[in-house]
């Protein structure tokens, strides 16, 4: 199935390039704020953290087709001893955009890989009351929804060539609110200084709350997981990412120079802000690239 992908160097608290409610699904995670190992200092203030959610929210409740499905993979974090409650406040800020609240689910890292932190150590040093901090190998996927879906309007074919195996439903646990699943490992070569999720993320929600011919979006593409497995799954994608120095690495790991299925084209759209203004001309490149994979 031909598939368009648009790649969008830009703030995507204005996604100026997109229509109202014309994307089917948004999968993203934002920069956490702050966090010690991928953006410490990134953000001034926990404030300025929180106006970036909320900016980004009600950008994604416009350009999200009603009853459609937003998800967030975020987490509270800790920032020089400080503990911040992101979960809960970025579930307020999208219920205040528009949103419904509809599920969270908590992935989990394998017990040997703690990335930050050990925490716990502390208690090993200090064996009393008042010594204890865990260590995180937990993360959150908030789902969202902007109010409610109608079934009837998907066309039969269409719903049959979206159709979950069971099989994998199942045998993968995706019925719990715990999923396991190994994240991206510091050895990854792509995936290098960049805080990605695992590829099984996206595709498990690609699977669960889209179509086949459906538009994901990723607000905050980094190296462009969302985007690489919407095209596996023949879905179009649009990703906005504010650092430009990542498209090199955002265009091999999608694919663009590479195809995947004979005699099939897949279409790539970059664009590229040179100025936030309005007035300001993008620079724009329109490529297609035959599958050969």
């Amino acid at each position: 199935m031909k598939t368009h992908h648009k790649i969008i160097i830009g703030d995507s608290r204005k996604m100026k390039e997109l229509d109202d409610e014309s994307i089917h699904l948004m999968i993203t995670s934002p920069p956490y704020f702050n966090a010690p190992f991928d953006y410490k200092g990134f953000y001034k203030t926990y404030d300025e953290f929180l106006q970036v959610m909320k900016d980004f929210a009600s950008e994604t409740v416009r350009v999200l087709q009603q009853g459609r499905i937003a998800c967030v993979n975020i987490d509270d974090m800790l920032v020089d001893g400080d503990k911040f409650p992101i979960v809960a406040d970025v579930t307020q800020l999208f219920i205040k955009a528009g949103f419904r609240y509809r599920d969270r689910i908590v992935w989990k890292k394998p017990e040997g890989y703690i990335r930050i932190s050990r925490r716990s150590g502390v208690m090993l040093q200090h064996p009393y009351p008042m010594y204890f901090y865990p260590d995180n190998l937990l993360e959150s996927i908030l789902i969202f929804q902007k109010g409610k879906f109608d079934y009837k309007k998907v066309d039969k074919q269409v719903k049959e060539a979206s159709k979950i195996e069971i099989s994998e439903f199942q045998q993968n646990k995706w019925f719990l609110s715990l999923w396991e699943m190994t994240n991206v490992l510091p050895a990854n070569r792509l995936e290098k200084a960049i805080a990605a999720f695992p590829k099984e993320l996206p595709s498990r929600l690609i699977k669960l709350f889209s179509f086949v011919g459906d538009t994901v979006l990723d607000p905050f593409l980094g190296s462009g997981t969302t985007m690489k497995v919407a095209r596996q799954l023949d879905r179009n994608s649009v990703g906005y990412e504010a650092n430009e120095l990542l498209l090199p690495t955002i265009k091999e790991k999608v694919g663009v120079l590479q195809g995947r299925m004979q005699e099939e084209i897949d279409e790539f759209e970059i664009i590229i802000r040179r100025d936030e203004p309005e007035t300001t001309p993008s620079e724009t490149q329109q490529l297609s690239f035959q599958r050969t994979e």
